[in-house]
């Protein structure tokens, strides 16, 4: 029971978390530049547990007894995707989102640390998702196989952001080129817009 409730946990958390996200964008490009790279996916794994064991621990429930509270993070995240789809679509246009030796200068860990709690804190999906979706599946195991499918769902998450952000540096002589950038940071910049206006659009529920 408990290898079989800790398996549904990883591919459940894995289904989750490996789905193209606005924090896993942040990531890959950190990754990509390598910068502050340890401190990002430590900074998005630690979140990401904590609202794991969260949600199994029952505070799924809390969050969806609390629409206002829901209501504030959608705004509060279209607001702030928006401001980063803007950057992105001004790095975009200058071509200045290189790699720090021949773009833009390194950001400093402070506003690095800022914008990864900013983009795992404020999208309401994360939780929505992990913590409410994640919490009710777990309700399905008695006893100790609850807190073994939420430590599969743990391992999925450090699983993927340490691969995601270290494993990015793979991708490094593609993004040598200029233009490699500027078509990374139109997507990003049009993915954010879309993530946007999709919480606009859509009440969460």
């Amino acid at each position: 029971m408990l290898l079989s409730a800790a398996l549904a946990g990883l591919l459940a958390g894995a289904g989750l978390i490996i789905a193209i996200g606005s924090q896993n964008a942040f990531v890959l490009r950190q990754g990509l530049r390598r910068e502050h790279v340890a401190l990002v996916v430590a900074t998005c794994i630690f979140g990401d547990v904590s609202l794991i064991l969260a949600g199994v621990a029952g505070m799924g429930g809390i969050v969806r007894r609390w629409p206002l509270l829901l209501d504030v993070l959608r705004y509060g995240g279209a607001t702030f995707l928006a401001c980063y789809g803007v950057l992105a679509a001004r790095r975009a246009w200058h071509g200045s989102g290189g790699l720090a030796s021949n773009g833009e200068a390194a950001a400093s860990w402070k506003g690095v640390l800022a914008t990864c709690l900013a983009f795992t804190f404020l999208n309401p999906h994360v939780y929505l998702d992990t913590m409410i979706l994640l919490g009710s599946l777990s309700t399905r195991y008695p006893g100790n196989a609850r807190w073994a499918f939420a430590a599969g769902a743990c391992v999925a998450s450090v699983a993927w952001f340490t691969t995601l952000g270290f494993g990015a540096r793979l991708l490094g002589p593609l993004f040598q080129r200029p233009m490699a950038w500027r078509m990374l940071d139109t997507l990003v910049a049009a993915f954010m817009f879309s993530l946007a206006g999709t919480l606009l659009l859509h009440p969460l529920h």
